[in-house]
């Protein structure tokens, strides 16, 4: 796996190039890949922080070379009181390289860069209880269906 450079911007600063890699791999993962067809765009994006990491520049993708792991962080009151992180996703060729483990220590470090030490709540896909375990999150609560999938609510606690 090439060195991963990590990029975080709002919406608002997002280039058209920028914008259509993150929901390229979000699709390819979560709609294609897990056989979930759900609304992702969920207007959220508006508002939220968009992290990604991506390989060194590529003439095959263009500007910023191939997004390879992404995050969402949403701000208080949008999708849960707290801070929250969500559509967390690898590509199929980053998983089992440390790409995931990399991009939830660079959440959190954004998380604390823009809001302090404050909780952070998340909807997690259930069988990844123990990843997110790793950082500090805690289980809160039964599982649940999200989307023909089961989660289960965890937060982190500073």
């Amino acid at each position: 796996m090439e060195k991963i450079k990590w990029t975080c911007k709002h919406f608002n600063d997002l280039t058209n190039q920028e914008l259509y890699e993150i929901l390229r791999l979000r699709n390819e993962v979560f709609i294609v890949e897990q056989n979930c067809p759900y609304q992702d765009l969920d207007r959220k994006d508006l508002k939220s922080f968009h992290l990604w990491g991506h390989t060194p520049l590529s003439s095959r993708r263009g500007v910023g070379g191939e997004v390879i792991a992404y995050a969402r962080i949403l701000p208080p009151d949008i999708s849960y009181k707290e801070v929250s992180i969500g559509r967390v996703v690898t590509s199929k060729s980053a998983r089992r390289t440390g790409a995931g483990k990399l991009l939830m220590e660079k959440s959190l470090e954004v998380i604390r860069e823009k809001f302090g030490k404050v909780p952070v709540r998340i909807g997690a896909q259930a069988y990844l209880q123990k990843f997110y375990e790793s950082f500090g999150f805690v289980r809160e609560g039964d599982e649940y269906d999200e989307d023909g999938i089961p989660h289960i609510i965890m937060v982190y606690k500073p």
